[in-house]
């Protein structure tokens, strides 16, 4: 496994935003953010002599970061330290006093994403990122027309969230 090494820490360089963009839909302060990147890259160590080139490695890394932030979600979930929605989204050292309204809406946008389900939540990462169906449906194992269907329904849910909040 030594042998991977330095192979997986260029691998790993390469696509860390990855990595960045799921703790940031996943966790609410920048300590759970710490925590998850570190479990993700652990458990992308542990499984990648699993990995057999077989799909793109930055598919490959997707599932198993989505699927350990979403294991890591449940258990914040289960021990209560899940921040309560009237809380802000970000760290108060992340905020920045003068806000674009273009930055107010993105803002806006994740925190209707990090309320998200699961599934859906994983879902908007990967569309937001610009990924196809197929490649979306093959890191979450569900049909492409899975993928469609559900992506439609959350875009139309986000448009009746913004329009609530333009009004």
């Amino acid at each position: 496994m030594q042998d991977h090494k330095p192979e997986f820490l260029r691998l790993l360089e390469e696509h860390k935003l990855i990595i960045y963009k799921i703790c940031n839909a996943y966790c609410k302060n920048m300590s759970d953010r710490d925590d998850l990147a570190q479990e993700i890259s652990y458990q992308l160590w542990r499984s990648y002599s699993h990995f057999n080139g077989s799909v793109k490695f930055s598919t490959w890394m997707y599932r198993v970061a989505l699927n350990v932030a979403i294991t890591f979600y449940r258990k914040t979930v289960k021990t209560g330290n899940m921040i309560q929605l009237t809380e802000p989204a970000d760290d108060p050292e992340d905020k920045k006093e003068d806000t674009t309204e273009l930055e107010k809406n993105i803002g806006v946008l994740q925190q209707f994403i990090s309320e998200l389900k699961e599934l859906d939540k994983a879902l908007m990462i990967l569309y937001l990122e610009e990924k196809k169906y197929a490649e979306i449906s093959e890191i979450l194992g569900i049909t492409e027309t899975n993928v469609a269907t559900r992506i439609s329904r959350i875009k139309d849910k986000l448009k009746q969230q913004f329009s609530t909040i333009n009004k």
